[in-house]
């Protein structure tokens, strides 16, 4: 399994069983050493790669380290941000074609994080899609509310302003991410049922915007509080094609468990290829 699409052996057309994504932000962890570290121990520890797409994203000074440690395996590594020039007196930023050459194949875009510490907006991540998927780069685009009250209000806006003006070519390249942001960090996880109806939500809304095989297609993630303890329950919905994890990640015991579920919880075709006729 290496396509986020499988192919239908019976009629030889693809077929829109999402293949899961796991995705490690690093966020501000790990020196070399410890990336080094890491991945000796995680690769040990994962039975199988081939029943998801595993993308960990260390921080920039760590990339290379995570890279040579990838090698010879089908594990992907992105950057946790970019800037939408690919070059300039812009100081401190990194472009797109750089973390390309870096040796990345994904890039998290407009996570929570960037959005409250460092004035990231819906434009401002709509530039930087544009610019990851001009690189080649595979985009984490991350989308969720504060507070419960505000999820359907919030997630259109960020949906129609950072995401919907994208072609219909560049947004199939794309991964979204659902974090609600009152769970990151805080130990809370939206329970089941309130993750897949925001996931439905989400494509809903790629529906309307690009019809109901875009949004049968397009892989939304959970990132939330994920663990391994809650992670088996969310991954059930059928709505869930993986998760974007944040402090679990870090240890390669607790995100090999991740990545290990997704062989014991792969969804079958009968479930998942079904109409998206999301409204």
């Amino acid at each position: 399994m290496n396509s986020s699409l499988l192919v239908n052996k019976a009629t030889n057309t693809q077929s829109a069983i999402r293949l899961p994504v796991i995705g490690a932000n690093w966020k501000l962890h790990k020196d070399l050493a410890e990336t080094e570290s890491f991945f000796e121990k995680f690769r040990s520890l994962v039975d199988d790669f081939g029943y998801c797409e595993v993308v960990i994203c260390p921080p920039f000074l760590d990339i290379a380290t995570a890279v040579s440690a990838a090698e010879q395996t089908t594990i992907h590594i992105g950057a946790q941000n970019l800037y939408w020039e690919n070059d300039g007196a812009f100081t401190g930023e990194v472009s797109g074609k750089m973390i390309k050459a870096s040796g990345c194949s994904h890039v998290i875009v407009g996570h929570s994080e960037r959005r409250r510490y460092f004035g990231e907006t819906d434009e401002t991540v709509l530039k930087k899609l544009v610019a990851a998927l001009e690189a080649g780069l595979t985009p984490i685009v991350c989308i969720g509310e504060s507070e419960r009250k505000n999820v359907e209000s919030v997630l259109e806006k960020q949906f129609r302003c950072g995401i919907a003006p994208l072609s219909a070519e560049q947004f199939a390249k794309l991964i979204i991410a659902y974090e609600p942001i009152w769970a990151i960090g805080a130990g809370k996880t939206a329970t089941p049922a309130i993750a897949a109806a925001a996931h439905r939500l989400i494509r809903g809304h790629v529906t309307k915007r690009l019809g109901a095989q875009a949004a049968n297609q397009v892989r939304i993630i959970y990132g939330g509080s994920v663990k391994p303890d809650n992670a088996q329950s969310l991954m059930a919905q059928e709505e869930i094609d993986g998760f974007l994890v944040g402090g679990a990640s870090l240890d390669a015991v607790s995100f090999a468990a991740l990545v290990n579920l997704c062989k014991s919880e792969e969804k079958s075709e009968s479930r998942i290829n079904q109409s998206c006729n999301y409204v």
